[in-house]
């Protein structure tokens, strides 16, 4: 791949660090896409080095030495994590049919590229599957002889989508307040702490007292039934976490995971069915429950709040 040009728009997500966009960067140039979508947020009136820094990640974007058409969104303002991912993801899907996504701190594999592209044709038309992710958060566990598996987590440290999957994304999570009082997560999870947890997680992302895109992508998601493409292998590692960081303010389990490659031609699954092993695995060791993983979101949330951070 690196002696020819990836055809598919890669979409790079940045803000106000130069350090990690630049790795991010190599890795896109190793794949020298055609077209390059570049969304960017404002500084922080508060924060006194945003500006400088935010001015720094954006030259790099200027200093490509591929042929690549770059397009821009750059905010003058600060419209934070939410409003900018969302209005910038907007802003592509109105020009593009399908796309890859990067944020400023996620280096992927260059097998990743690959990856995405072929299962974006090869699911293209099939509703059933609302997006295809990069992230592995198995431990090393190969869940399936093929490829990939289908998950009902939507990973976005390294993605792809449609436009036609992401015109459900509702940014005012309307559809919420009714599917809470019908119970519906009940429908979804059998784990009276896995009901409990979502219904926290969605409840506070709906009054606004966390400022994610992420979650109102999850539920979006859901709402459709959509299952979200898994590779078994690691293809992106968040470099990401710590004290710079918007979200991953700790650095934990997550971070910097290794990549692996991933083998072609790819083997595709024989059957749409989602791996209900690999989902449980991820619901004991990401979300909710009393695992070093876990434990350590609770740190990483309770340091965005002393920080005043947001929190994902």
């Amino acid at each position: 791949m690196a002696s020819s040009a990836f055809t598919t728009p890669v979409v790079l997500i940045i803000f106000n660090r130069p350090d990690t966009t630049a790795q991010v960067l190599a890795a896109i140039r190793a794949a020298r896409p055609t077209r390059l979508f570049v969304i960017a947020d404002g500084p922080r009136a508060e924060r006194a080095t945003d500006a400088r820094q935010c001015a720094a990640a954006r030259a790099l974007v200027e200093r490509l030495d591929w042929p690549c058409e770059v397009i821009r969104n750059f905010s003058d303002t600060n419209l934070g994590c939410r409003r900018r991912v969302a209005s910038g993801l907007d802003w592509v899907f109105d020009q593009v049919e399908q796309a890859v996504i990067l944020e400023d701190d996620c280096v992927p594999h260059l097998t990743f590229f690959r990856y995405c592209e072929e299962l974006l044709e090869r699911w293209r038309n099939d509703q059933r599957v609302c997006a295809i992710a990069g992230d592995n958060f198995q431990a090393g566990r190969r869940r399936t002889a093929h490829s990939y598996y289908f998950s009902r987590y939507s990973h976005v440290w390294g993605w792809a989508t449609w436009r036609r999957a992401w015109q459900y994304y509702d940014d005012a999570m309307q559809l919420w307040p009714e599917a809470r009082a019908m119970g519906w997560l009940a429908d979804v999870f059998h784990s009276p702490r896995m009901i409990t947890y979502w219904t926290e997680r969605f409840q506070s992302t709906y009054e606004d007292r966390v400022d994610s895109w992420a979650m109102r992508w999850t539920l979006s998601c859901w709402l459709q039934n959509g299952l979200t493409a898994l590779p078994n292998v690691n293809l992106v590692s968040n470099i990401g976490h710590g004290p710079q960081g918007t979200h991953t303010t700790a650095i934990g389990p997550l971070a910097n995971l290794p990549t692996q490659a991933m083998s072609f031609p790819l083997d595709h699954p024989r059957h749409m069915l989602r791996d209900t092993q690999a989902d449980a695995f991820t619901d004991a060791h990401v979300f909710a429950q009393p695992s070093r993983v876990a434990r350590w979101w609770r740190r990483a949330h309770a340091l965005a709040r002393r920080l005043g951070r947001a929190v994902p």
